[in-house]
């Protein structure tokens, strides 16, 4: 027994920690659970919904999500909430997608064709509606507390997308507007996931603001590295085509970073129209400046040292080792 005990322990210290193994089938049961709920007796509409959720993504946020609960003490009698918590927070992101899509025109999504442009705007509108519902249909069961913080992040879901939608080819987009805006967009999704996670684990009320606090910074440096990748690509990683935020005018961190201070490209973002042809490829040559892109990583290591500093707050254990993981990977992802 003891050396097999050892076995393992050696074979742990050889091989990288990976998140998801430590949860995994905590995942399985998100993911059996998740394929259910798409289906429809609209055929369309269940197509639609698998066509996004069965075509690939992270489950970043269900992962985060049943470690932050395994890290505050979650056992097997709350787990059973945690998992439809983490549906239901990722069944709100595919329908934030989906909608997206629709009002970005956009045309690939994760590699493939969006569901907009395969299925049409109606349709595709439709289907992220139907996962919405299917969201507060699993969170109806839960405490009235609990129901408020995930509509609070719907709210400010809409909120953000309103507000990138007025920013739009805006050349007087600051910094302080950024940071609004996947506050709003990214980083509240994450926060409730955070603080539902404590909460169904049994945690005091300030370790489960503490795990807001830590999906915010979590979700702050997801999003500034995406805006990162539009910028670098490839297109096989990023699932679109290199420079979709800057083509529509969306206000990413490096365009951001630059309309401060290059006026060659704050013409060029607010003249109004899409960029394309020469004055595009100038535009992501200008965002491409090694300063510039150090300057937007630098801002993104700054939301990881916070996440970090608060998951000491948490007790040692595989699961706090595997957030820090999970928070490390984010500003390693390739850019």
């Amino acid at each position: 027994m003891e050396k097999a005990k050892s076995a393992a322990l050696a074979s742990e210290m050889i091989e990288p920690l990976n998140p998801a193994r430590i949860v995994e089938a905590d995942l399985i049961a998100v993911e059996a659970k998740l394929a259910h709920l798409l289906d429809s007796r609209e055929r369309l509409i269940s197509e639609i919904c698998h066509y996004l959720i069965d075509g690939g993504g992270k489950r970043l946020r269900p992962l985060f999500i049943l470690l932050v609960h395994r890290g505050c003490g979650g056992n097997e009698r709350t787990v059973v909430d945690a998992v439809d918590a983490a549906i239901a927070l990722e069944l709100i992101h595919s329908a934030t997608l989906l909608h997206d899509d629709i009002i970005d025109g956009g045309t690939l999504r994760r590699g493939k064709p969006s569901a907009f442009m395969r299925y049409g705007p109606g349709p595709t509108m439709v289907a992220g509606d139907y996962l919405f519902c299917r969201a507060f249909e699993l969170c109806g069961r839960f405490e009235e507390n609990l129901v408020r913080t995930a509509a609070q992040a719907c709210i400010q879901l809409t909120e953000g997308e309103v507000m990138e939608g007025r920013l739009r080819r805006n050349p007087a987009v600051s910094l302080a507007d950024y940071m609004a805006v996947i506050g709003r967009k990214t980083g509240s999704l994450f926060a409730a996931g955070g603080k539902v996670a404590a909460k169904l684990a049994g945690a005091p009320a300030q370790l489960s603001s503490a795990m807001a606090d830590l999906g915010s910074a979590i979700g702050l440096a997801f999003q500034m590295i995406d805006d990162l990748l539009d910028v670098l690509g490839p297109e096989a990683k990023t699932g679109k085509p290199v420079g979709s935020d800057l083509r529509e005018g969306i206000p990413s961190l490096p365009v951001v970073l630059a309309v401060e201070s290059d006026p060659e490209l704050r013409g060029l973002f607010g003249n109004g129209r899409a960029l394309d042809g020469a004055d595009f490829a100038r535009a992501l040559q200008i965002l491409r400046s090694p300063r510039l892109l150090a300057r937007a990583r630098a801002m993104a290591a700054e939301q990881v040292e916070v996440a970090r500093r608060i998951l000491a707050q948490l007790k040692p254990s595989i699961y706090r080792d595997s957030l820090r993981v999970l928070i490390d990977e984010q500003i390693d992802r390739e850019i």
